[in-house]
């Protein structure tokens, strides 16, 4: 039997500034990556986007990321791995708050954008954030590219391991995504997008850049919610992948 998890990050608000469309992604999605006012959000849309998700009966998770609004959780930064950890351990506890006030459990934990594509490549990196994870509840799922070192590093320290593809981003042959500054680094064609997802699903594999199959484990499947035609995306990826015979269920039901 093929299951899959769908997430995506969502709560990326920020005051009177509204990013995607949290309210209609919601229902189609299984796992809510909620952030968690580093890279983005707010306490008031914290509040409102697991108030979203209880009503909706999805998982919710914690996507903590660098101290970073400027810069989207996007630009790297130089941090030691004691900075990591307590980055990572305030974040889950800010939002494990409003999981308490909704009466909610979290589910995962999912790195945010630097945070997340410098984890997947540096385990000691990877390590603090999971020794955060594990001194603030053992039960909660790491979230990690397929062949990072954050799954690595989670599965080393016997953490719960939940592996993510993208559906819209190109893989280099390492596993690692494509820089978003490079050219192809987006998958854009609709048809080709859903059809790798399948394929990464079923086949456990994945073709690079450079037109190499490499392998990949797909537990979980991100993707994106900004705009009419993203909304239409993750509809067509639901009715593919049921079409497919691939169950769509939460990650507590699959690791």
């Amino acid at each position: 039997m093929y299951r899959v998890d769908l997430n995506s990050d969502l709560g990326e608000s920020f005051g009177r500034y509204t990013i995607g469309s949290d309210d209609k992604i919601i229902p189609l999605i299984t796992s809510a990556n909620v952030a968690c006012g580093y890279h983005a959000s707010d306490p008031v849309v914290m509040d409102k986007t697991l108030a979203m998700a209880r009503e909706a009966g999805i998982r919710v998770g914690a996507h903590p990321g660098y101290p970073d609004l400027m810069g989207f959780g996007r630009r790297n930064l130089n941090v030691s791995p004691e900075e990591a950890k307590a980055y990572t351990l305030y974040q889950l506890g800010a939002l494990n708050a409003f999981c308490r006030a909704h009466q909610l459990k979290m589910q995962h934990v999912k790195p945010h954008g630097a945070f997340y594509n410098m984890a997947a490549k540096d385990y000691g990196l990877s390590k603090a954030i999971c020794q955060a994870v594990k001194e603030f509840d053992d039960r909660l799922i790491v979230l990690a590219l397929s062949g990072g070192e954050l799954a690595r590093a989670a599965k080393d320290m016997g953490l719960r391991t939940a592996l993510e593809v993208f559906a819209d981003r190109a893989y280099e042959e390492d596993g690692s995504l494509v820089n978003r500054r490079k050219e192809g680094a987006m998958v854009t064609d609709e048809k080709v997008a859903i059809a790798r997802v399948v394929r990464m699903i079923k086949e456990k594999k994945v073709t690079a850049i450079t037109g190499k199959d490499i392998p990949i484990q797909a537990d979980s499947v991100c993707v994106h919610g900004d705009g009419a035609k993203a909304l239409a995306f993750v509809e067509k990826i639901r009715r593919t992948l049921t079409e497919e015979g691939i169950e769509i269920c939460s990650l507590d039901e699959i690791v």
